[in-house]
């Protein structure tokens, strides 16, 4: 039966988000049931973008990533991908009225990845960051407000504000393996060799700002939504807090990581605060 193999699909986008993301899936895990299977969903979408683009370095990358964006636009034609991810999301994008100039953004940005290594400019660095995060944020807001357009429009700047700081968090936090694995430098005029305690602190202060605009954003979340996201922000804001104790040398020489006990406080520290109406 078809409904079967949907829910299949469903199954395992959820195991691709837990399986590649205890945080993120934590963080689903908190959203209402009625919603949840859209962002695994989503998450699935954007995660084998970017491991085709990030990860499988052995195989023709460009044909991968073509064949990927003429599979899932197939599937919306014809209503039905055997790629289960594939089939979860077009479910998806019919359901929420997700706009395919989101879709096209952030594939955009993860073409980018193949061809190009610096971003120079800051108009370079915005663009790559709106398609490669501030998108996927929108996408999710969809299904937040259930595909209400006024109530998207009303929090769409904060939900874009909300991805810049979570990509951001992640260039700040992965800036060796970026520059040395993957030879990318996002942020414009800093690399390993010019990264320093001044260029860590800028970058940190905008991030800052970034949060500061999409927590606006979050308190006016349906109820459905509110504390899974909440949840999302109080685990970043940690990481970033510990980058922003560490050493700018040492960030160029290590992975930052919150531990699970962290992440278990954390949680508890939102439920808290989620239930005092504090958010």
């Amino acid at each position: 039966m078809k409904s079967l193999f949907d829910h299949v699909s469903y199954k395992c986008s959820r195991l691709i988000t837990k399986n590649y993301s205890t945080s993120f899936s934590l963080a689903v895990k908190m959203l209402s049931p009625s919603i949840r299977d859209g962002i695994y969903s989503i998450y699935g979408f954007v995660r084998f973008a970017d491991e085709i683009v990030d990860s499988f370095h052995d195989y023709d990358k460009e044909y991968l990533i073509n064949d990927f964006e003429k599979e899932y636009y197939k599937a919306m034609e014809i209503g039905i991908s055997l790629n289960p991810i594939l089939n979860s999301f077009q479910h998806t994008v019919k359901q929420y009225n997700i706009t395919d100039d989101l879709i096209q953004a952030f594939l955009k940005s993860m073409k980018l990845d193949l061809v190009k290594s610096n971003y120079n400019t800051q108009t370079e660095y915005e663009d790559y960051i709106y398609g490669s995060a501030d998108v996927v944020g929108l996408m999710c807001l969809k299904v937040f407000v259930t595909g209400k357009d006024q109530k998207y429009e009303q929090l769409k700047h904060q939900a874009m504000r909300l991805g810049s700081a979570f990509q951001k968090v992640n260039f700040l936090r992965d800036l060796k393996d970026d520059n040395l694995i993957l030879n990318r430098n996002y942020f414009p005029g800093v690399d390993l060799k010019s990264f320093d305690e001044n260029a860590k602190n800028t970058i940190i202060q905008e991030i800052e700002e970034d949060f500061r605009v999409a927590y606006q954003g979050i308190e006016k979340l349906p109820i459905e939504a509110k504390f899974g996201v909440y949840t999302a922000y109080i685990y970043y804001k940690k990481l970033l807090k510990k980058l922003k104790n560490t050493p700018y040398y040492e960030i160029g020489n290590s992975r930052i990581r919150v531990s699970n006990y962290t992440k278990a406080g954390l949680l508890a520290q939102s439920f808290v605060t989620y239930k005092l109406k504090l958010v």
